[in-house]
């Protein structure tokens, strides 16, 4: 319960202070490619249930439904501000909505895409599926897109042992500085 008004006290904030660049990255989406701003992805949520995820669209419409790193050349695929919206995280803002809407956290491991099975496999049988999956986690502070699969899964066993408000915001700390250091984003 103290999580859940954290994360709701804390995504009403962040809305409010972000709702400008938020409008400025939206008419910028718009203005260089085609399609809508907002590209709604297949998530794997908590007990591995599925929701849409909102972010704004970064890859064109051609792109592939799959993991980024299964592409064998991603960047053939971004928009003309999508690397940039992806290296600074800000494709990730319109996700204030899923946890405003309880389908997410702040912290929390990454939501799986709904195709990922080897990932939701492992994350089921280390009990991770049971939480809420986050803008960020632990796993995201230690390595992002540059860590295999077992060891992400690894991270997230640890984050669900060690979770606890003090845990988390400590995750938040280090999630931006790591964003402002462009640490961690592989593509």
């Amino acid at each position: 319960m103290i999580k859940r008004c954290f994360d709701l006290l804390l995504a009403i904030c962040a809305a409010v202070v972000m709702a400008i660049p938020a409008a400025a990255i939206a008419i910028a989406v718009r203005l260089t490619s085609r399609g809508p701003v907002l590209y709604w992805s297949d998530r794997v949520g908590k007990d591995n249930m599925l929701f849409s995820m909102p972010k704004f669209r970064s890859m064109r419409m051609d792109a592939p439904a799959v993991a980024t790193h299964l592409l064998q050349n991603p960047d053939a695929y971004l928009t003309p501000v999508g690397a940039f919206l992806r290296r600074s995280s800000l494709d990730e803002l319109p996700q204030l909505w899923s946890i405003l809407k309880g389908d997410m956290s702040f912290v929390g491991p990454r939501p799986a895409l709904f195709n990922q099975d080897d990932l939701v496999a492992l994350r089921t049988g280390a009990g991770i599926h049971a939480l809420m999956p986050g803008l960020t986690g632990w796993a995201q502070v230690n390595g992002r897109d540059e860590l295999p699969i077992p060891d992400k899964v690894n991270l997230d066993a640890e984050y669900l042992r060690r979770r606890s408000l003090r845990f988390d915001i400590l995750i938040l700390w280090l999630t931006v500085v790591k964003v402002i250091r462009g640490e961690g984003v592989a593509h």
